[in-house]
């Protein structure tokens, strides 16, 4: 790789936005904890502060050496790290009770600032911070404000460092992607040439350099992350690569079926287990979705090891990991909330005698989309909706049964193959239906029903770590429910979800 951006992470749950914005542009970064960056060398065109959840008055606020890196390489504080640059420079801050969020319209005042060119005045902003800035250091100008944020953006005279008050990653910054583009392009001169085909070529000499003539095994899902890592590892390695593939008895209708035939239609080497017999009785009278992903978690590895083991010559476990696997389920800071356990982070346990490999880990959703479509694999397979590790297991809630999963599925299926019937599957994200653990009254024909109920979701994203519902036509939505309401014995009431993440989750469990 011969250019890219730092980014250090202060613990903002919108730090990978800021990499996925420069990945848009074609741009390499690599996102690293602020306490814990690899020494910037000349590969390093550029340094970006993330925000953080902290307030630079904190006692224990972090902290981090800029010695070799402002003034020497171009460096861009975003929100908190506006703050830190704006405080540990001779400026000041002060903390309000009140938070500003939302949205701010931008007045520039040094319009000829490379920062922003190209940039509009006013310009809607995002703000999401509870400190300002009272003074600028000695040697910073002010460059834009807003209306009730006297210094919304600022630069040190005589070098190359910036910081914006907002947050230029979110959409809702209006002209956010071109202040980016503006510091990755103009002030950093990044040539922007990370491409498909660049990392593809990159990562596979970096898979056969690491691999040499080892065997490696890997789990697939019958998903876009792990399929697209088993040709990639295919691509490297060639016969090297032993797939194993389970049926953990919580996939989808016919799933099992139809992904191992696309699987021999990609000539992976690959071997299809059905251990629902395991899963399902390990499941049963479970109902705290932690304890049912750690669960699954626990026995897929069980039989993962058992298939393994008759690979003798194995010595590392390939995965598909993706980067809002690693974020959601850990923190730079290792004591904060996480949102929920995956169960493809977190290594092995120690009795389990292989290294670990993970082609996609720095990879966005749609990255790895676009990633597969360069590696050959058929458009309609690329295009599917991302399906959760532990399956039907977290659309099921409460304890699960062969009865449940059985009404689940037949809902699952008629939502799904009516999205793709009116041409609106493609326009969705993800989409999925969920069964609820909850009865409700109703009526059909002449007799009293009380039956359960299923949710429909469908979200739209673009890398899955924010998420809107998706506005589905009524007139669809009436004809899907009716059919599941006709066709699946159980079921009485079908709901929509209208929820968005955050606050929600795009999973129910």
């Amino acid at each position: 790789m011969n250019e890219k951006i730092l980014i250090l992470d202060f613990g903002s749950q919108l730090t990978q936005l800021i990499g996925r914005r420069l990945r848009e542009l074609n741009v390499y970064c690599e996102i690293f904890p602020y306490h814990h960056f690899p020494e910037p060398d000349e590969s390093v065109k550029g340094v970006i502060l993330s925000g953080s959840p902290y307030s630079v008055m904190d006692k224990n606020a972090p902290e981090v050496d800029l010695t070799g890196i402002k003034g020497y390489i171009p460096l861009l504080g975003i929100c908190f790290g506006a703050q830190y640059l704006a405080t540990h420079y001779g400026g000041a801050v002060h903390s309000s009770l009140s938070r500003e969020y939302g949205r701010a319209m931008l007045n520039i005042s040094v319009p000829e600032s490379p920062l922003f060119k190209n940039v509009p005045s006013p310009t809607a902003v995002w703000m999401s911070h509870g400190d300002s800035i009272d003074a600028l250091p000695e040697s910073a100008v002010k460059l834009a404000s807003t209306p009730d944020v006297q210094y919304a953006a600022f630069c040190f005279e005589g070098e190359e460092t910036y910081a914006v008050q907002f947050h230029p990653e979110v959409y809702h910054s209006v002209h956010g992607t071109q202040i980016l583009e503006n510091f990755a392009r103009d002030i950093c001169r990044c040539q922007g040439d990370w491409t498909p085909s660049c990392f593809i070529e990159n990562t596979v000499d970096e898979l056969r350099e690491k691999m040499g003539r080892e065997h490696v095994i890997l789990a697939l899902s019958g998903g876009v992350d792990s399929t697209v890592a088993a040709v990639l590892l295919h691509k490297a390695i060639g016969k090297q690569l032993h797939c194993i593939f389970v049926d953990t008895g919580l996939l989808r209708l016919n799933e099992f079926a139809s992904v191992m035939k696309s699987y021999e239609e990609m000539e992976l080497n690959f071997t299809g287990v059905d251990a629902s017999g395991i899963f399902l009785p390990a499941l049963r009278g479970i109902t705290d979705p932690e304890i049912k992903r750690k669960t699954i978690g626990r026995i897929f590895i069980e039989v993962f090891n058992r298939e393994a083991s008759r690979i003798n010559n194995a010595t590392w476990l390939a995965q598909g990991t993706i980067y809002p696997d690693v974020i959601e389920s850990v923190s730079v800071y290792g004591h904060s909330s996480v949102i929920k356990s995956h169960h493809n982070v977190g290594g092995l346990p120690e009795h389990v005698p292989l290294k670990i490999v993970e082609p996609l880990r720095m990879l966005f959703k749609d990255e790895v989309r676009r990633i597969g479509l360069s590696l050959g694999i058929k458009k309609e397979f690329i295009n599917r909706h991302p399906f959760p590790g532990p399956g039907l297991a977290i659309r099921l809630l409460g304890e699960i049964t062969p009865e449940k999963l059985a009404i689940l599925r037949q809902a699952d299926d008629i939502f799904i193959s009516s999205l793709k019937k009116e041409g609106l599957y493609d326009s969705v994200w993800q989409a999925g239906a969920v069964l609820l653990p909850v009865k409700s009254v109703g009526v059909m024909g002449d007799e009293r029903t009380y039956e359960y109920t299923v949710a429909l979701r469908a979200v739209e994203s673009s890398d899955g770590m924010t998420a809107d519902w998706v506005d589905l036509p009524y007139e669809f939505l009436r004809k899907v429910s009716n059919e599941i309401i006709n066709k699946v014995q159980g079921v009485n009431r079908v709901v929509y979800d209208i929820s968005s993440k955050p606050p929600a989750t795009i999973e129910w469990e």
